[in-house]
């Protein structure tokens, strides 16, 4: 380990964070404590330009922001081929570790935390910086339960010199929003979805989309309405459900349209929830360090997920593997997008780009009469053997007087 960045003094490593290692230190001009994020630059060329412009570009973005939801940040550096950043040391927790430890939090706790991320992600919003990655890792719960939001690093400002290559796609697959996964350029109502996406799993402890891999994700993110909170967890308050169902629209229109609006309806919702005064210290691990089986297992039957479960393939049911792919997805684009959404996708996914011509089936000859199926499409079924002809019975009495007539012509001729 290092031992000095700058004028920092390195005293431990605190963990690797999504852009390189994340230590404590102290800054000798004023005996603070800091933490101190940094990249190693040592890459090629075009790939330290881009690494160290996003690098820089979390700096300046979070740098410009001054509230008590989001972490604080103090300055920035480089040193040979590693640069950092200091920033505000919390005496907290990750959500996400949070609620894999605890697992189901009190629900108007839950409203709390995602209210007091709302209200950071509102102040970054009216500054013109949107996070692009709202999800539990990126949330930190310190003492007395404030939250902050933390990293900035792929944050994006009308201003910013470093653009995102068209098509790409930044963000966790399980927390971004159906414009992200399409490739369109977003707004501070894709920041809306990702913490409708936190908020749905906070309440349930599950996911609204899941998938076999990260296609699938995609698909279901795009296709999939999850069934609501109070389904998985009774104690979900009916107003609940309308607040997650609005962030988790599809369509922007649908939306919450500012999280300033989303924060007010969670604290209304929060505040006319009876107190049940069992709120969890989140801010340190569960007494004895022990790691506790999520409540919602006795729900759900699903287990806690960790940071690295959210790329690992979840199996799921009812959606057959033909449907739920990214060839199904282009499909459906093509049938329901315009062409440039169609363009974006298909270089998103790596995938062939198809026509809705393509796609849609072949058109019938007289309307309401089916097309004949394809010698390909026609079922290889042998026809039935034929079945011994049996009489109906309303002929049974007509059979029965001719066949009295006949023996009664037969026995005149004997005579």
């Amino acid at each position: 380990m290092i031992s000095q960045l700058g004028r920092y003094e390195i005293l431990e490593e605190l963990g690797q964070g999504a852009m390189g290692v994340v230590y404590k230190a102290r800054d000798p001009l004023i005996d603070r404590i800091v933490a101190i994020k940094t990249i190693n630059l040592g890459l090629a060329l075009d790939e330290k330009e881009e690494y160290e412009g996003r690098f820089y570009q979390e700096a300046k973005a979070a740098g410009r922001l001054s509230h008590p939801n989001i972490v604080t940040i103090y300055d920035v550096g480089k040193s040979g081929d590693v640069a950092y950043i200091a920033m505000e040391f919390l005496q907290g927790r990750e959500l996400r570790d949070v609620l894999n430890d605890h697992g189901l939090l009190p629900v108007d706790q839950v409203l709390d935390i995602a209210y007091q991320v709302a209200q950071g992600l509102a102040y970054a919003h009216e500054h013109e910086i949107v996070h692009r990655d709202v999800k539990p890792s990126n949330i930190m719960v310190v003492r007395d339960g404030l939250v902050k939001v933390t990293d900035f690093g792929i944050a994006r400002m009308a201003s910013s010199a470093v653009h995102t290559q068209t098509g790409m796609v930044l963000g966790s697959p399980k927390y971004m929003s159906p414009e992200q996964v399409m490739g369109k350029a977003i707004d501070q109502r894709s920041d809306i979805f990702s913490l409708g996406v936190m908020l749905y799993e906070m309440l349930t402890g599950q996911a609204p989309f899941t998938g076999e891999n990260v296609n699938a994700i995609m698909y279901q993110t795009l296709n999939s309405v999850p069934v609501s909170p109070s389904m998985l967890n009774r104690g979900v308050p009916e107003m609940v459900n309308f607040i997650v169902a609005k962030a988790l629209a599809k369509k922007l229109e649908d939306r919450y349209q500012h999280a300033k609006e989303f924060a007010v309806d969670l604290r209304a919702c929060r505040d006319a929830m009876p107190r049940t005064g069992q709120q969890v210290d989140v801010s340190k691990p569960p007494p004895g360090g022990e790691r506790k089986l999520p409540d919602v297992v006795a729900i759900t039957g699903r287990r806690h997920v960790t940071e690295e479960d959210e790329l690992k393939p979840v199996t799921t049911t009812g959606v057959s593997l033909v449907f739920d792919s990214s060839a199904a997805t282009m499909r459906l684009a093509a049938l329901t997008a315009t062409s440039e959404d169609v363009d974006e996708l298909s270089r998103t996914l790596k995938v062939p780009r198809q026509n809705a011509d393509e796609v849609r089936p072949p058109a019938q000859a007289v309307r309401g009469t089916p097309a004949a199926p394809s010698v390909a499409a026609r079922p290889s079924v042998r026809p039935a053997p034929p079945q011994p002809t049996v009489p109906h019975r309303r002929n049974l009495p007509l059979l029965l007087i001719a066949l009295l007539v006949l023996l009664v012509i037969v026995a005149i001729l004997v005579r």
